[in-house]
């Protein structure tokens, strides 16, 4: 085996699994930028979710160049990446019930606004409640899964329902269950997850659409420009002006 042939290996998988969301998701990417426009438009507020290795997705949405500067990180102390020690703190606190709702129903959101809701298995309490819970509240939710873990695996939430369940829109990532692209003979356990680049990669497609709808309907889409070019900082203190009552990550 040549020294690059893992590498190429991953990288093939992880092509082909962005050409299945780009075939297979397309319709409802384009739904979820659409419902994304749609709450911009009526005054809304734009938040996402996520917790460990699947707030890296949700994080990069937030004051991002070239994103929308109207995405806020909900964020739920522990859960955040992993920066928590011990990490499996995090890993436990996704199982704890009535979490979600303690920090939903001390957050900014509110009826009218927009939740995106990342997940991989989609299994845990604690994105299942945040999703079921944000739409008591009048929020709507984008859940980003991968159903398959809905079919090979049970839930472990106390309903026995899955974040798919409990979303107004679901786009599926089509991450294998496990999260891991290769296996070589000599290594005992799969390895090479891909969930982090799809995941970040369907997100942005979303924003993409949602940018493009709101053009289309003569509405200057609320984009953050880089701090790094000429000019950055200025465009971005004006957007921040203009919709600091819907921008959360600057206080």
């Amino acid at each position: 085996m040549s020294d690059d042939a893992p590498a190429r290996r991953f990288l093939d998988a992880a092509i082909g699994l962005l050409e299945r969301v780009r075939d297979e998701e397309g319709e409802a990417v384009a739904a979820a930028g659409k419902l994304v426009a749609d709450t911009v438009v009526d005054g809304g507020r734009l938040f996402a979710f996520g917790a460990g290795h699947s707030s890296l997705a949700a994080q990069d949405l937030v004051y991002r160049a070239g994103g929308l500067a109207l995405m806020n990180l909900l964020a739920v102390p522990g859960v955040v990446g992993v920066d928590v020690t011990p990490a499996t703190l995090g890993s436990a606190l996704e199982r704890v019930d009535g979490l979600a709702s303690a920090v939903l129903d001390t957050s900014p959101l509110r009826s009218g606004d927009l939740l995106i809701v990342v997940s991989l298995s989609g299994r845990n309490a604690l994105p299942v409640e945040m999703a079921a819970h944000a739409r008591e509240l009048g929020v709507r939710v984008i859940g980003v899964t991968s159903v398959a873990y809905a079919t090979e695996t049970e839930s472990r939430h106390s309903s026995g329902t899955f974040l798919k369940d409990h979303c107004d829109l679901v786009l599926d990532s089509k991450i294998a269950v496990g999260d891991a692209e290769l296996t070589h003979d000599a290594v005992p356990a799969p390895f090479a997850p891909a969930s982090t680049v799809v995941t970040s990669a369907l997100l942005q497609a979303v924003m993409a659409t949602a940018a493009a709808s709101l053009a289309d309907r003569g509405v200057e889409p609320p984009l953050l420009r880089s701090g790094n070019v000429d000019g950055g900082l200025d465009w971005n203190d004006r957007v921040m002006r203009e919709y600091g009552d819907r921008i959360f990550h600057t206080r």
